[in-house]
């Protein structure tokens, strides 16, 4: 089975390349997106275009194409095929993340993830989903409300990048798999630690996988056993972060709540995305299907341009959330 990066299809890029976007002033934009919270019952759908403010990479550019052409992830069956070849795509994987999530624990919420959180809490918006895995929705609700009614207010369809977990279901937060990764690397301890005490800070991807030069080796690299395997008498070294791979499926009981957050509201707000991964264009998909009302706010092309029933707006979020804010509440 051939496995590719989920992208926008050339279509639409092609035709976008040649349209000339129509402006939208800050104000006007403010305007229609208050008038389109103000009815209530919203459901809102998020990607990485919210993150970019707090220093969180997005996968592609304005114009809609991947950044990194030449970026080659690692799939979801390389990661947990069991075997040599196997554990070679893990210690690659690993070493990436073990630097990358530095700059992702380091982020912190921008005003569009607190201008969102501010709109849940006063009601005006429903259930957030989001496709980030950088939690910081969580982080910016968890100031204003408990954990549990954060968790009720927001679903991570693609999973987080602060919990790690293995092939036989044992869950552990990710600062503590990244602990285990520098006790058993000391070499790549002191590296990191360098990196903290200068404050350089590697090209970075949104799951926090890193780009290394290319004479690095991680044939020594040393990926830790899960313990609680150990325990129960197996050696397993098949960890991976509690997100989805390119080519691994959601959980049934996520996609279930999504259609049912989407089904459940009157309208949707979709905001900073390009919906190149299928698991979020479906979403829209069936809010149009259920003839929903649905205003996008993004800046490039997008799966979703030229679909009846959508109502596009391009203008970051960044000009514009905090005043939806002050013009809805």
């Amino acid at each position: 089975m051939r496995l590719s990066v989920p992208n926008i299809p050339p279509s639409i890029l092609s035709k976008s390349a040649l349209r000339k976007t129509q402006g939208v002033s800050s104000a006007e934009a403010v305007q229609r997106i208050a008038s389109f919270l103000s009815l209530g019952h919203t459901a809102v759908l998020t990607g990485a275009g919210v993150s970019v403010d707090s220093g969180v990479k997005a996968y592609r550019g304005k114009d809609g194409r991947y950044m990194n052409p030449d970026y080659k992830p690692i799939f979801y069956q390389e990661l947990i095929e069991d075997s040599p070849r196997g554990y070679s795509f893990r210690q690659r994987y690993w070493l990436r993340s073990y630097i990358g999530f530095l700059p992702v624990r380091r982020t912190i919420p921008n005003p569009t993830h607190h201008a969102l959180a501010a709109l849940q809490h006063a009601g005006v918006v429903g259930p957030l989903i989001t496709q980030n895995v950088d939690g910081l929705h969580h982080a910016a609700l968890r100031r204003i409300l408990s954990e549990p009614e954060v968790d009720q207010r927001i679903l991570e369809l693609h999973g987080s990048i602060f919990k790690v977990n293995c092939q036989h279901g044992h869950v552990y937060p990710r600062t503590v798999f990244q602990a285990w990764l520098g006790e058993a690397n000391p070499h790549w301890r002191t590296f990191l630690a360098e990196l903290e005490r200068t404050g350089a800070q590697p090209k970075t991807n949104p799951d926090g996988d890193v780009v290394l030069d290319e004479s690095v080796s991680y044939d020594d690299f040393v990926v830790p056993h899960c313990p609680s395997c150990e325990g129960e008498g197996r050696r397993n070294s098949i960890i991976k972060p509690d997100f989805v791979f390119f080519g691994e499926t959601i959980r049934q009981d996520v996609k279930d709540r999504s259609y049912s957050i989407v089904e459940g509201a009157n309208r949707l707000f979709v905001i900073g995305t390009t919906l190149a991964t299928y698991s979020a264009f479906r979403l829209l998909k069936r809010a149009l299907e259920l003839r929903k009302p649905v205003l996008y706010l993004n800046v490039g092309p997008t799966r979703a341009d030229g679909l009846p029933g959508v109502d596009k707006l391009e203008i970051p979020t960044s000009a514009v959330m905090a005043d939806v804010v002050h013009a809805v509440v």
